[in-house]
């Protein structure tokens, strides 16, 4: 097990937000996200995060309805609650597309349907069922996830509702969590918002985050970082032809290709030079990882911890 060092020191999420660790754990891979993971093997992954030194864990009631909540809950179970910070999400959960569905298995996005609900009260019945997936009695970051196509309610009821939790000191700091960085923007300048989380789009193939990232680092609003391997194809374009979600274009695995092989030059994996790229940004807070076992975690950690020149960095960022 490699084991992060200096830089495992918390730094603040915001102006107001919690400390939390440079590496957080993202946990809807332990949610059976695409496939499915057992009790066990979910525990050994939080358990793996903890012994590496990661402190902050986010997960989500989408992820596997539930499953991840509870599983992240059981293995936070009896650690010093003051020694970790906690995320959740509100707003968004999938239901099963028919009465026989299971829930238990998220492996098919694709057999189940999408459900919002951004007014007041269906922000409550789903912050307090998190508390209680979660056996808590507080979030430290609750965050609004993926209002896309909701941007009205969000303003008018989802945040109004998660600030005052803040102001009852029922939630530490509140965000919003999306897979786009406009309505983030928007958001960072009307809302008075702690932090945000940025997913697959600041990284060595998607630099379309990059003005968020300077937006919030002037208002001292705090930037998590997701999806820094764009769904796999920055660790291998080879054995990981994915990226956002889905099959790689021919492009994209081409630019891929090339980055690894500059990477390959110097000796450096390419999944090291994705997380560190968007790591070393100075808006940036935290990087979140997902991993499903403990392997993956340590695979993860040790690509932290591997030196690498900021002159490589700066040769990858030309590549397009």
């Amino acid at each position: 097990m490699t084991k992060i060092d200096d830089w495992s020191s918390p730094r603040p999420l915001g102006r107001r937000g919690p400390a939390v660790t440079a590496l957080g754990l993202g946990c809807a891979p332990i949610g059976n996200l695409f496939s499915g993971v057992s009790d066990e093997d979910a525990r050994a992954t939080v358990d793996a995060a903890w012994d590496a030194g990661i402190r902050y864990f986010d997960t989500a009631p989408l992820y596997g309805h539930g499953v991840s909540e509870r599983r992240v809950g059981r293995a936070l179970r009896g650690r010093p609650r003051g020694e970790y910070v906690l995320s959740t999400k509100v707003g968004r959960v999938l239901r099963p597309a028919g009465p026989a569905r299971t829930a238990t298995i998220f492996t098919d996005v694709g057999d189940l349907e999408p459900e919002f609900d951004f007014s007041h009260d269906g922000i409550m019945r789903s912050f307090e069922a998190s508390l209680t997936r979660l056996g808590t009695d507080r979030i430290d970051v609750a965050l609004v996830h993926d209002p896309d196509a909701h941007e009205a309610d969000a303003l008018r009821t989802a945040f109004p509702t998660l600030l005052r939790l803040r102001d009852e000191s029922v939630v530490g700091a509140v965000g919003c969590g999306m897979n786009q960085s406009a309505m983030l923007e928007r958001f960072v300048e009307r809302v008075d918002l702690d932090c945000v989380l940025l997913a697959g789009r600041y990284s060595l193939l998607d630099r379309s985050g990059a003005d968020l990232l300077t937006r919030c680092a002037a208002r001292g609003v705090g930037v998590i970082i997701g999806g820094v391997f764009n769904t796999g194809v920055l660790i291998d374009p080879d054995a990981h032809p994915t990226y956002d979600y889905a099959a790689a274009t021919g492009a994209v695995l081409e630019r891929a290709r090339r980055l690894r092989d500059a990477c390959r030059a110097r000796g450096i994996p390419l999944g090291a030079a994705a997380l560190q790229f968007a790591m070393r940004h100075p808006a940036v807070t935290t990087v979140l990882v997902g991993a499903r076992s403990a392997a993956e975690v340590d695979l993860d950690v040790g690509f932290r911890a591997r030196p690498l020149d900021d002159d490589l960095l700066a040769e990858l960022a030309r590549i397009q």
